[in-house]
């Protein structure tokens, strides 16, 4: 049997560790464990045109599934590429595992040709940042990556030099088995009684969840309808914890809408679920305040908590729900979702009105109409800015779709390439990329990749050639948008020109056709809708300096947005009330 080398040691271990691509441009530097893959049949290499797209599919195939995904860049500029997805992946918690390939090892530190240092560039934005720089290091050094990127939730960086992954693997090395999965954290006895004591001495609870409520959905529930609690979600909550929710308020924040705002700030207690929400402004400072989350970095980096719980969500709700002391009141619980529908039926008309013939199209209307025909487990990877907005308010969760962002990193560009991602984790799952202008164009070259490799991403383009988000922020602000026009080609005619489905709406009556045949097309499509630049959204709560900016800019058309088939929802827990 022939000896191993360091790059295909590093290849057997990922496999081993679950991964089943490497996503990546190859590079020098980086041939050794390329040729390896080449030569491994568990894991492929896929070849994309830009390594930050690399990182983005990475990070949302690591959302899908759960598992490690991984990475990798050439030396100097290859890897300094990867730095803005691993920094999404770090945030929204994926694991991940980054290969940077370095320069050779005789030339560190002395200005060598693409020069960069990993060991420092990736600090930031990794659990666990270290070079092999022999190969005595492997495999304990790799092993020691993946168990950080698996046990903490985020990135892990691996630097290594060309020369180091052509070198023999030590002969008695040490590989163990790996941990390949996180376990559940229950907070301690007195966390739970303390907090079940904050519980029952609350007339007014509130329940608002994030992230951190993925698989807790029946535990929230069942502990709203005990303690008779609205529930109100961040962004990256909607996905877990809206569908099938009696409870369901809303989402608070800047794209939020509905009571989910009222309702954290009229409480006695609120609760924070999974969530580390950065808005602060939109937290209660008179009310108590109980976080729980399982990373205890995150409890009470928002808002002075009474009481911290480090525990995993449904964890903590399977020991708190069966303590607690049912209530019998609902009149705090009625009277949010009495506003909360009231609040969805003020603002829808503001997208049904005249929106089969508006022209440019509003970007609302092809919201809903894409949330009405897209598959009942459909993944949605949605752009940062406006996307963020309507996907916020016109996606309907139901418990298997998945919508997938940079919720939390907040970059432009991501939904291309992490709709890659998404896409390899099952080629036959719906994947839909909500594009903005502004982010398709930025890493437009990556449209290529779904060529390349076959993969049948719909790319829903939002056509509005501005970008509308930054717009928004100036008329806040007072200020006249400048710089933010963009001037656009026809990008159905570069989709068709470059071998994939395009076509390009500008009518409101073209576009379920155009959607469905999109849809029904086997490989890559784009679908260019050409949407309304002055259709912006308004957050829920609006300070008088905020009002002074909007009155400045009045020349601008400003409207609130509608908010789907929420609003169904929202009637249809009006039933719940009792009349009286």
């Amino acid at each position: 049997m022939a000896k191993q080398n360091v790059a295909e040691q590093f290849v057997d271990i990922l496999a081993r560790a679950g991964v089943k691509r490497l996503y990546g441009v190859v590079g020098d530097s980086l041939n050794p464990v390329v040729d390896a893959i080449r030569r491994n049949s568990a894991i492929d290499w896929i070849h994309v045109r830009h390594e930050e797209t690399a990182a983005f599919a990475a990070g949302a195939e690591a959302q899908i599934t759960g598992s490690l995904a991984a990475c990798a860049g050439s030396c100097g500029p290859g890897n300094l590429h990867l730095i803005n997805g691993l920094y999404d992946a770090h945030r929204s918690m994926a694991p991940v595992l980054a290969l940077a390939s370095h320069i050779p090892s005789s030339e560190i530190g002395l200005g060598y040709f693409q020069e960069t240092h990993p060991e420092l560039l990736f600090q930031e934005c990794s659990h666990y940042n270290e070079m092999i720089s022999n190969p005595e290091q492997m495999p304990r050094l790799l092993q020691t990556a993946i168990q950080h990127a698996i046990g903490r939730g985020g990135v892990s960086v691996v630097s290594m030099p060309g020369d180091v992954a052509s070198k023999s693997a030590p002969e008695k090395s040490i590989e163990h088995a790996l941990v390949t999965a996180r376990p559940t954290v229950r907070p301690g006895d007195d966390e739970i009684d303390k907090l079940c004591r904050m519980v029952d001495e609350a007339r007014r609870v509130t329940l608002f969840c994030g992230s951190g409520t993925a698989g807790a959905h029946a535990e929230v529930m069942e502990f709203a309808e005990k303690i008779k609690s609205p529930v109100g979600h961040a962004l990256r909550g909607k996905e877990w914890i809206q569908y099938e929710n009696p409870y369901d308020v809303g989402m608070s924040g800047l794209l939020g809408y509905g009571a989910a705002y009222e309702a954290t700030n009229e409480c006695d207690l609120l609760v924070l679920l999974g969530t580390d929400f950065p808005y602060n402004a939109f937290l209660p400072d008179d009310v108590k305040i109980v976080q729980v989350d399982v990373r205890p970095e995150h409890l009470g980096r928002r808002s002075k908590l009474d009481l911290a719980v480090w525990g995993d969500v449904r964890e903590t709700l399977r020991c708190l729900t069966p303590r607690v002391k049912p209530k019998s009141d609902r009149k705090f619980l009625d009277r949010m979702l009495k506003k909360h529908a009231n609040a969805l039926e003020g603002v829808v008309k503001a997208y049904t009105r005249k929106v089969e013939k508006h022209v440019p199209i509003h970007p609302e209307f092809v919201a809903s109409v894409l949330d009405e025909m897209a598959d009942d487990d459909a993944v949605f990877t949605v752009d940062t800015g406006m996307n963020n907005v309507w996907a916020a308010r016109y996606l309907t969760p139901n418990g298997k779709r998945r919508v997938i962002g940079s919720f939390s990193h907040g970059s432009m560009a991501n939904a291309l390439p992490q709709a890659i991602g998404a896409q390899f984790t099952d080629l036959n799952r719906q994947v839909v990329a909500m594009s903005g202008d502004g982010g398709f164009s930025m890493l437009m070259g990556d449209f290529l990749t779904l060529v390349q490799h076959d993969l049948p991403v719909k790319v829903v383009l939002f056509n509005n050639s501005s970008l509308g988000m930054v717009e928004l922020e100036m008329l806040v602000a007072g200020l006249p948008s400048y710089g933010t026009a963009n001037k656009n080609p026809d990008f159905a005619a570069i989709a068709r020109a470059a071998g994939a489905y395009g076509v390009r709406v500008e009518k409101p009556k073209q576009l379920q056709s155009a959607l469905k045949d999109a849809f029904k097309h086997k490989g890559p499509a784009l679908v260019d809708v050409v949407t309304d630049p002055n259709a912006l959204s308004i957050p829920p709560k609006i300070s008088a300096d905020m009002v002074t900016g909007f009155a400045l800019s009045a020349s601008k058309i400003v409207l609130d947005g509608g908010v789907g088939r929420m609003l169904q929802m929202a009637r249809s827990n009006l039933r719940n009330v009792p009349r009286p």
